[in-house]
């Protein structure tokens, strides 16, 4: 019984703490091996701590970027409004979990444009301040990251799973409460930031694991490169039969290429939805015929961006871009 009290005390503890120290959107400078500040470049916001998975690819894009770390993704996306972050970094779609659909739903809602895309090898490794596994009872991470842990936490059964706000946000916890039996499942990135070790690496149940990140800015700084072969648009149709159809096979009829569809609820308005659509472009300029194109056929069409497609490259070289 005393045993039980004293684990539920440790959790609460967590949570406890991660209500008194919940993130701001302020900016925080990368900090080097030797504890020099080397971002010195734009202000970009991300969701969740310094040392997570969307700090990983904002370093990929931009190497001297300062990171603006925000509490949830609609603060990423006020940042961006408010002109406290010059542009964003987004998770979009994992290749397991799917789509972050939250953020189908704020390229909408917000004046801005995808101006990049990128891809990172997700790496999942267990951390902590023990040295040994022996001395873990609790594993705390982000809902997604446990569940592609789950082979790992089953041939552990003395480690029990606690969903936390943020993979690299954990690490930072468990180091700033010095719990010697909790872990956190994140990045090697995030070990090395906040100061913890690695106690076993690679513990995701599938290596074939990416994230697609993209870059956003406000559409007034947003500059669409004259490589650009990929757009994502976002479109409703009429609740009419064979109204979808219609505008699908106009993109067809181009000789455009749907790499991804999905759909979403408008809110308010029940069975209504917005269609998300990534489409592989023969040149840059095919992206603004597409839209024309749609035009005749739905009741809105936006572009969410215009950018260079990424590439998946070698499992251990994580972020493929083709420049």
């Amino acid at each position: 019984m005393e045993e039980a009290l004293s684990q539920k005390a440790a959790v609460e503890l967590w949570y406890g703490a991660r209500k008194q120290s919940a993130l701001s959107p302020l900016a925080t400078r990368t900090t080097g091996s030797e504890g020099r500040e080397v971002g010195t470049g734009m202000k970009i916001a991300i969701q969740g701590e310094p040392g997570s998975f969307s700090h990983e690819a904002t370093l990929a894009m931009l190497p001297d970027a300062v990171i603006v770390p925000c509490s949830v993704s609609a603060d990423v996306f006020n940042a961006l409004a408010n002109e406290s972050a010059d542009g964003a970094v987004i998770p979009i779609e994992n290749s397991l979990a799917g789509s972050v659909l939250e953020h189908f739903d704020l390229l909408l809602q917000h004046d801005v444009k995808v101006v990049r895309e990128s891809q990172l090898r997700i790496r999942h490794n267990l951390i902590g301040i023990s040295s040994t596994l022996d001395d873990i009872d609790r594993v705390f991470s982000h809902p997604v990251a446990l569940a592609q842990c789950r082979r790992f936490l089953a041939e552990h059964p003395k480690m029990e799973s606690f969903a936390f706000y943020d993979t690299a946000g954990s690490v930072k916890q468990l180091v700033e409460l010095r719990d010697r039996h909790a872990a956190a499942i994140a990045s090697d990135a995030a070990a090395h930031y906040y100061g913890a070790q690695i106690l076993q690496a690679g513990i995701e149940d599938n290596p074939e694991n990416f994230t697609r990140f993209f870059l956003v800015q406000r559409t007034r700084d947003a500059r669409f490169g004259l490589d650009a072969d990929k757009t994502s648009l976002a479109f409703s149709v009429e609740n009419r039969p064979g109204s979808l159809v219609a505008a699908l096979n106009q993109l067809s009829a181009m000789g455009t290429n749907l790499t991804k569809i999905e759909s979403r609820p408008v809110q308010g308005k029940p069975w209504e939805y917005v269609f998300y659509v990534d489409c592989q472009l023969h040149s840059s300029e095919e992206g603004s015929r597409a839209i024309q194109a749609l035009k005749p056929h739905c009741a809105m069409v936006k572009e969410l961006g215009r950018y260079r497609e990424a590439e998946t490259k070698g499992k251990e070289q994580g972020v493929g871009n083709r420049e």
